[in-house]
């Protein structure tokens, strides 16, 4: 039995939530998004409610899948997603220009990251920096792929990591 498939959806007000041709669309105050609807999976809209049934037991897998995007598309175009980002070591610093991230993290060159389109990357401090978009997986992507830049080492804690993030500290090697 799927409990999230189940779940009832309730579109707030200003947010039109459209199904044509087996594509999802979803306009708010803050933008559009649109989703392909997955297989065997249909959408019933009545007032500001959603809810979504399967046609056959082998697409229970999906329905929790697609109730979740819905929702994660419906929550997007209110309020929106954001990703914090930190980066610690000595000389390590965030640098934003425009749609281009600078990223100088102990290489011997700074590394150059093209904000994708659709999101906004603002700079806290130079050591800090925010990704906000309406797109879920687009803002966690990003912010993933710049922490794949220099990722947080066990030892001292240098490195790129999440705001809420939590590093496992190593112990070094002990003196005879």
């Amino acid at each position: 039995m799927s409990r999230i498939g189940n779940r009832i959806i309730t579109v707030p007000t200003g947010v039109t939530v459209e199904n044509t041709d087996n594509v999802v669309t979803v306009k708010g105050p803050k933008g559009t998004l649109t989703q392909p609807m997955l297989k065997d999976i249909t959408m019933k809209q009545e007032d500001n409610k959603i809810t979504l049934e399967r046609k056959n037991e082998s697409a229970k897998a999906m329905h929790g899948t697609m109730n979740a995007l819905i929702n994660n598309m419906i929550k997007g175009v209110t309020e929106g997603y954001e990703k914090g980002l930190e980066i610690i070591g000595v000389g390590y610093r965030f640098n934003v220009q425009g749609s281009k991230l600078t990223i100088n993290a102990g290489y011997s060159h700074p590394v150059i990251i093209e904000v994708p389109a659709g999101l906004t990357v603002e700079s806290v401090s130079n050591t800090e920096i925010t990704v906000k978009g309406i797109d879920k997986v687009l803002v966690g992507e990003f912010a993933a792929n710049i922490r794949k830049v220099r990722q947080p080492e066990p030892y001292k804690g240098k490195g790129i990591r999440y705001k809420d993030e939590h590093i496992r500290r190593k112990e070094g090697k002990k003196a005879a």
